[in-house]
């Protein structure tokens, strides 16, 4: 089972490397002979295969946070595009990941399906986290949901949406709304944020606050880093806490002064 991971991780990541353009400039990631929107899901695949689920034992659905696509697609206004067709396809789900405003984490939604139903197994929640999947997740692409749209549209009583908060599926925003969530995926939060910091310190701590992506990308890391480390470099990429500077020897990551 491992060697099928790492032939479908080997098979998705050659469709990523560094094409010539004619100018003789190069560019990472999935860019069309066109110019225009690549293959958003192919990306997020991609993305994915960077997640490490053994270390949440198989219990998470692989998360990638939505800004890992612009250190891919310089252009995020057909990113963000892309992205919300396939949260209409009923493909794509999207969560507030609570530790930034700007943090949208991104599963596919068989996946989130899939761990909910299995960490549901045996619980007397079962039925009603049923329902919500059912009902809710698969027709509704919202982030968070009201009080008086769950209990008058989707017909859930109070009970149930103390059921639903209670297994996971939805955490508190305010007195009268919930999020849409993963469940048990503090532990993912907590070494992301532990991970991000550290590899930011790498950079900050090189001469000039400065290093080659490919480099970076190639250092061993402590054990603050439980996640690869090219999931990282992704992230910091994408939130622009580094500058990508292009170079003859390949992208130079810079530490972004706030």
């Amino acid at each position: 089972m491992k060697n099928d991971m790492n032939r479908k991780r080997a098979l998705i990541s050659e469709a990523f490397k560094v094409k010539k353009k004619r100018n003789g400039t190069e560019t990472f990631g999935a860019v069309d002979e066109g110019g225009g929107p690549a293959d958003m899901k192919s990306t997020l695949e991609y993305l994915m295969t960077l997640f490490p689920r053994k270390l949440f034992n198989d219990t998470l659905p692989p998360i990638v946070l939505k800004h890992q696509l612009y250190s891919i697609h310089d252009d995020k206004t057909l990113v963000d595009k892309e992205v919300n067709k396939l949260q209409e396809s009923g493909e794509l789900l999207m969560f507030q990941l609570g530790f930034d405003s700007e943090a949208f984490g991104l599963v596919f939604a068989s996946d989130y399906k899939a761990k909910v139903l299995a960490g549901e197994e045996g619980k007397v929640t079962r039925t009603t986290v049923d329902k919500f999947l059912e009902k809710v997740v698969s027709s509704c692409p919202d982030l968070s949901f009201s009080k008086d749209k769950m209990l008058k549209e989707f017909l859930f009583t109070d009970s149930e949406i103390t059921q639903l908060v209670k297994s996971g599926v939805l955490t508190v925003r305010d007195a009268g709304s919930w999020w849409l969530s993963i469940p048990n995926s503090g532990k993912f939060t907590k070494y992301f944020i532990q991970g991000r910091k550290a590899v930011l310190g790498m950079v900050k701590k090189s001469k000039y606050n400065e290093v080659l992506r490919v480099n970076l990308e190639e250092r061993r890391t402590t054990s603050q880093v439980k996640f690869p480390i090219k999931y990282h470099v992704h992230d910091i990429v994408g939130a622009e806490l580094v500058e990508s500077i292009p170079t003859t020897s390949g992208t130079l990551l810079r530490f972004a002064d706030s």
